[in-house]
C-alpha cells in the first residue's frame, strides 16, 4: 500500500517540526493573522464599496456564506488528517496526482502572493505614518526588504513565538477598530440605515465584482491546517480554528462594511474614494486619536500577515519537497529550532521579490496590495474548489459518508466557480487583466516540473 503524505509525515515524527508546540489559541492565531482582519476595514472594504456601493454589506454576507461552506469542507478533512501540507494533502489523498499537484502549486502561489500583497500594504502605511510624523517618506524597496527580513528571522527562530506575536498584534488592532465601530453606531442611534438595507443604487454587476473582492478578505482562513505537525491535538484544534476564523472574520467584516458606509456618508464622503477611512470614522465616533492608532495597528497587522504567510507557505513547500514537487533540499528543518529554515528563506524571498521590483518602478503600496492580492485569489479559489470536490469520496473512505453529504461540498464548489468567473468576466482592465495569464504561466511551469519528475521516477534504471 502506498503511503499518503499524511501517513508518511506521522511516521517520520512530524517532518522534523516541533510536535505539540502550539495551543488552540496559537493555532487559531495562524489563520487569523493570514486573514489580517485589521487590513480589510482600512484597505479592502473601500475597494468593495467602489463597486457595490450600498450593497457592500450584502457582498460580505454572501462572501461569508461562501467561505463558511468551504470551511465546513476543510474542517471535515482536518478531523481525520493533519500534516504541514494543508489543502494540498487533502486533495492529493483523493484526487489524481496531477490534480493534487495543481492544488499544491496553487496553494503555494496563494500564500506567497498574499505575503507580497501585505508587504505592499506595509510600505504604504509605513510611509503614510512617516509622512505624518516627519513630512518625509522612506524607500518602498527598503521597507519591503525590512519587514520581510524581520518576518523570516522570527519564522525561522520559533513557531511558538511567531504564533503568540501574531495573536497579540491582531487582538489589539481589531479591538481598536471595533471600539470605533461601536462608537459610530451609538452616535447614529438605534435606527437602521435604510438606504443601505434597501440597496439603493446598487447594480447586479457591481455586487458580483464586489463579492470577488470581498472573498479576498477571507483568503488564508484555512492556514491553521499548515500547522498539523505542530499543533496540540490537531484533529480537534485545527477544525475548530478553521470554522472560528471564518465566523469571526465574517462577523467583523459585515459590521465594519455597514458602519463604514454609514459613517462616511454622514460627513458627506464617499467610502469608495477614501484613502484613510478609519481616520474619518474615528472622527465621526468622536475619538480622532484612535484613527492614528488604527493606522498604526494596520501597519503592524500587515507585518503579522507577512509573517503568517511565510510561515504557511514554507510548510507547504517543505511537504512538496518531501513528495517530489520541489527540490529535495527544501525538506530540511533546523536541528535546534525545528523549523523549515530553507523553505522559509525561499518563500520569503519569493514574496518580497515582486514587491521590490514594483516598488523600484514606482508602484504605490496600495496598487501592489491589490495586484498581488488578486493574483493570490486565483490560487486560493482553485485549491478550495479541488478540496471541495475531493470531500465526498474522502468521507466514504473513512466510513463517515451520510445521505446528503454531497450537498455542502457541491454548493461550496459552485460558489468557488462563480467567484472564479467573476474574476475573469468581464475581463478586468489594466494590470488586473494580465493576472490570469500570470497564474496560468506559473501553473504550467509547476506542472511541467511535476511531469518531468514523474517521468524520472517511472524510467527504468540504466544498466552500468
Amino acid at each position: 500500500m502506498t503511503e499518503t503524505p499524511t501517513q508518511a509525515g506521522l511516521q517520520s515524527g512530524g517532518y522534523g517540526l516541533r510536535r505539540d508546540a502550539l495551543s488552540p489559541m496559537e493555532t487559531l492565531a495562524q489563520s487569523v493573522s493570514t486573514i489580517a482582519p485589521t487590513t480589510t476595514p482600512a484597505a479592502t472594504i473601500p475597494l468593495v464599496c467602489a463597486l457595490a456601493g450600498n450593497g457592500t454589506w450584502l457582498a460580505y454576507v454572501l462572501a461569508t456564506a461562501a467561505i463558511l461552506l468551504v470551511a465546513l469542507c476543510i474542517s471535515r478533512f482536518a478531523r481525520y488528517s493533519s500534516s504541514p501540507g494543508s489543502l494540498y494533502t487533502y486533495a492529493s489523498m483523493i484526487l489524481p496526482p496531477s490534480l493534487g499537484a495543481t492544488a499544491a502549486w496553487s496553494l503555494l502561489l496563494a500564500y506567497i502572493a498574499t505575503g507580497s500583497s501585505v508587504i505592499g500594504g506595509f510600505y504604504h502605511y509605513a510611509n503614510l505614518l512617516l509622512h505624518d510624523a516627519t513630512g518625509r517618506v522612506a524607500s518602498g524597496v527598503f521597507l519591503a526588504l525590512l519587514v520581510t527580513a524581520i518576518s523570516i528571522a522570527i519564522a525561522w527562530r520559533d513557531v511558538k513565538i511567531s504564533a503568540r506575536l501574531m495573536l497579540w498584534i491582531e487582538a489589539v488592532s481589531v479591538t481598536l477598530i471595533m471600539t470605533v465601530v461601536v462608537l459610530v453606531l451609538v452616535r447614529h442611534g438605534l435606527h437602521l440605515d435604510w438606504t443601505q438595507l434597501r440597496l439603493h443604487g446598487m447594480t447586479g454587476s457591481g455586487l458580483r465584482l464586489g463579492l470577488v473582492l470581498a472573498l479576498f478578505s477571507f483568503v488564508g482562513f484555512e492556514s491553521a491546517t499548515t500547522l498539523g505537525a505542530e499543533a496540540r491535538n490537531p484533529l480537534k484544534t485545527i477544525p475548530r480554528a478553521v470554522i472560528q476564523s471564518a465566523l469571526l472574520a465574517g462577523a467583523i467584516f459585515i459590521l465594519c462594511a455597514y458602519t463604514e458606509v454609514l459613517g462616511l456618508r454622514t460627513v458627506g464622503q464617499d467610502l469608495g474614494k477614501s484613502e484613510a477611512p478609519m481616520r474619518v470614522l474615528a472622527s465621526v465616533g468622536g475619538v480622532p486619536v484612535l484613527g492614528l492608532l488604527i493606522d498604526i495597528g494596520v501597519l503592524v497587522s500587515m507585518f503579522a500577515g507577512t509573517l503568517a504567510c511565510i510561515t504557511a507557505a514554507a510548510r507547504v513547500l517543505m511537504l512538496m519537497s518531501h513528495n517530489g514537487l520541489a527540490h529535495g533540499s527544501l525538506r530540511a528543518t533546523h536541528a535546534r529550532h525545528e523549523t523549515p529554515g530553507r523553505a522559509i528563506m525561499v518563500t520569503g524571498i519569493a514574496a518580497v521579490a515582486p514587491v521590490a521590483v514594483l516598488a523600484a518602478r514606482g508602484a504605490s503600496g496600495l496598487d501592489v496590495y491589490g495586484w498581488m492580492g488578486s493574483l493570490a485569489t486565483y490560487g486560493f479559489i482553485v485549491a478550495y474548489a479541488l478540496v471541495c470536490v475531493a470531500l465526498p469520496r474522502y468521507l466514504r473512505d473513512h466510513g463517515a459518508y451520510r445521505p446528503g453529504a454531497q450537498i455542502i461540498p457541491w454548493l461550496a464548489f459552485a460558489a468557488m466557480l462563480l467567484a472564479l468567473f467573476g474574476n475573469l468576466y468581464p475581463v478586468p482592465e489594466g494590470p488586473y487583466g494580465k493576472l490570469p495569464f500570470i497564474y496560468l504561466a506559473y501553473l504550467c511551469a509547476g506542472m511541467l516540473w511535476f511531469f518531468l519528475q514523474r517521468r524520472r521516477e517511472e524510467a527504468p534504471p540504466t544498466e552500468s
